[in-house]
């Protein structure tokens, strides 16, 4: 069930790197966030940690529920543009994700014998986070840029769960903190860019 839902927090996140519409990019950030908190659900019942399960749970609310709503919301009381064409051109991305891949597969070898994760778990993670870099970049429009962001909170997340098999629960705390400052940030760069447009 883990390789499944790892598999699927990857497949969200290339699909979104291809994505053209602003609220196909949300749901596809949506749908990231679920199976990262269906992810820290399962790993926090198969090792009984409590922890794990409530920042599952947190997850579950506010990244796959909360912060997309918010994210719709205002980017329909700003009226931003719906169309987000990326930068890069598909026929690059479609040669410049798997090179990424294949890349951190061999930058994980030397990391996964000072920890106890999979290493495949964890190779996945941190080339989740070269792909949400690469989303981040890939976009001129402030909305991809700031989903972009987002998962890139995904990716830290899942790798803390993935290579500790499981975080501190002051650490998991400290991340939605940043994650709710963030939102704040994010409705001052939302008016911003209606101030531009």
């Amino acid at each position: 069930m883990e390789d499944f839902l790892i598999g699927l927090f990857l497949a969200t996140l290339i699909t979104a790197l291809f994505t053209t519409r602003l609220y196909r990019l949300i749901l596809w950030y949506s749908l990231n966030s679920l199976t990262l908190a269906l992810l820290a659900l399962f790993i926090g019942t198969r090792l009984g940690d409590h922890a794990m399960i409530v920042s599952g749970v947190i997850t579950l609310l506010l990244k796959a529920i909360a912060i997309p709503w918010i994210l719709k919301r205002l980017s329909i009381q700003f009226q931003l543009a719906r169309e987000t064409r990326p930068n890069i051109e598909p026929y690059y991305a479609i040669i410049l994700i798997p090179a990424v891949l294949v890349f951190t597969f061999y930058l994980s070898e030397p990391i996964i014998e000072m920890i106890k994760g999979d290493a495949n778990y964890v190779a996945v993670s941190i080339s989740s986070l070269f792909l949400s870099l690469l989303l981040m970049l890939e976009h001129r429009n402030i909305a991809p840029k700031i989903i972009g962001f987002l998962t890139l909170e995904n990716a830290l997340f899942l790798l803390g769960t993935t290579a500790t098999e499981g975080m501190p629960m002051l650490i998991e705390l400290g991340i939605f903190f940043d994650l709710l400052m963030a939102i704040v940030i994010i409705n001052l760069l939302f008016r911003n860019e209606e101030v531009e447009i």
